[in-house]
């Protein structure tokens, strides 16, 4: 028993040791923990359940590419029953480091969408600090023509495909969105000839000009690529009217990646009449953690990832 609870019991004693004294002393409130791994709330970052590991089955480790003789992977989880036939590409990257787990350690993340019916991808790319944000650019738009060109293999509808990510992830999600075509015919390896179109983008606190955000930054790890790149890899330079609904969901007190980073987003996006949406936390900084508040954190994210799945549910009918 720490102090606190020795020193509110002492007092509830000295009281006279009745249940209304001991009723009167506070809960502790709990301990801020830090912010959320990409915003996941809390119940999505612990190990599923016996019974939520039956609600989905999982094709594993399929290639969709190679960097420098090392693969290039997704897994795929699949509803056990009531499948939508949609499917959601969660775009693995923090830091545009992309972090591989076997597939029954991260399936609470998707759990959510998962229990909605949805068909859901754990798309990786090649890692910072070895390679940098260009090549998880070209990695995933690669990854995207491979996933649409055999989704109706896991039995989903290849113009049904959502992406969503986080801060580095939701920059590749918006990639994904803005900067996709619809193949190339004349393309040498035979996945560049199909398209990579989504039909629906979620990002959380995404970058989105990453001359405005990393001009000036010291070059290391994923940064460190010469600035004439910089315009290859900001999606908000490739919106055009065809880009599908995008969602974006950002703290206002972010410090990891400014407000201004969506705000420029969004403004872009109503220009060229894409339909989309900015929705701000208040207080929140970056992975909408509040400092000193792990309640209001967790509920931010919970309401983030029940914003996320609303958003699919109503553009990938």
């Amino acid at each position: 028993m720490n102090r606190l609870c020795r020193a509110a019991l002492a007092l509830a004693l000295a009281l006279g040791g009745s249940n209304l004294a001991l009723a009167q002393v506070p809960a502790l409130l709990p301990a801020d923990p830090g912010p959320p791994l990409s915003g996941y709330p809390r119940k999505a970052l612990r190990a599923p359940t016996p019974a939520e590991l039956k609600t989905a089955t999982y094709v594993r480790d399929i290639i969709y590419g190679h960097r420098d003789g090392m693969a290039l992977t997704y897994d795929v989880f699949k509803p056990a029953k009531h499948a939508n036939g949609a499917l959601v590409v969660n775009m693995v990257s923090a830091g545009w480091r992309s972090s591989w787990a076997p597939p029954e350690e991260r399936q609470a993340r998707y759990q959510a969408l998962i229990d909605r019916g949805f068909t859901v991808v754990a798309l990786y790319h090649a890692s910072a600090p070895r390679f940098q944000v260009p090549d998880a650019v070209a990695d995933v738009r690669l990854g995207m023509r491979h996933i649409k060109l055999h989704a109706a293999d896991y039995g989903a509808d290849p113009a049904r495909i959502g992406v969503w990510g986080a801060s580095a992830g939701g920059h590749l999600a918006l990639v994904a969105g803005m900067m996709a075509d619809d193949g190339k015919a004349s393309a040498a390896n035979p996945l560049e000839r199909s398209g990579n179109r989504p039909a629906a983008v979620v990002a959380y606190f995404p970058p989105t000009d990453l001359a405005a955000l990393l001009q000036g930054r010291p070059k290391v790890d994923a940064i460190a690529f010469d600035d004439k790149l910089f315009a290859s890899v900001s999606p908000i330079l490739g919106v055009d009217a065809r880009d599908p609904p995008t969602l974006i969901l950002q703290g206002d007190a972010d410090r990891g990646v400014p407000p201004a980073q969506a705000q420029a987003m969004h403004a872009a996006l109503d220009k060229a009449g894409v339909e989309n949406e900015l929705k701000m936390y208040a207080g929140a900084d970056h992975d909408f953690y509040v400092r000193g508040d792990p309640v209001r954190t967790d509920a931010y994210a919970t309401d983030a990832m029940t914003a996320m799945v609303g958003w699919f549910e109503s553009h990938l009918k």
